[in-house]
């Protein structure tokens, strides 16, 4: 896996950030994602190039298209040791959330509500 600095150098452009944006709606290919911005496809291809090389995003050949597919864990892993590494009290706020109804809550030494 990549350095966490290179997830934050990719997501510091607005272009970039709109393709990872784009991707959450499914696979695209290298065209179809060009054919959403102003800019030039070799312009493109060269933020395609740093979201794969800071792996949040994946890339497969079909026949002669190259279909790019975003890397939704890397990025929610990356910020998420970020927020714990600033914000420790993230991870205490995290683990609540995810507790399952009826799970002791060890906090209180009681039952979380249902």
């Amino acid at each position: 896996m990549g350095d966490d600095a290179g997830v934050f150098r990719a997501l510091a452009d607005p272009t970039r950030r709109q393709i990872l944006q784009d991707l959450r709606e499914g696979e695209l290919s290298a065209g179809e994602i060009a054919a959403r911005f102003t800019i030039s496809a070799p312009s493109i291809s060269r933020h395609l190039s740093v979201l794969k090389a800071a792996e949040l995003v994946t890339e497969r050949r079909a026949a002669n298209r190259i279909l790019y597919s975003l890397a939704a864990d890397r990025l929610a892993v990356c910020v998420g040791n970020f927020l714990s590494t600033v914000c420790p009290e993230q991870i205490v706020l995290r683990q609540r959330r995810h507790r399952r109804p009826g799970a002791p809550n060890r906090d209180a030494g009681q039952q979380s509500p249902a």
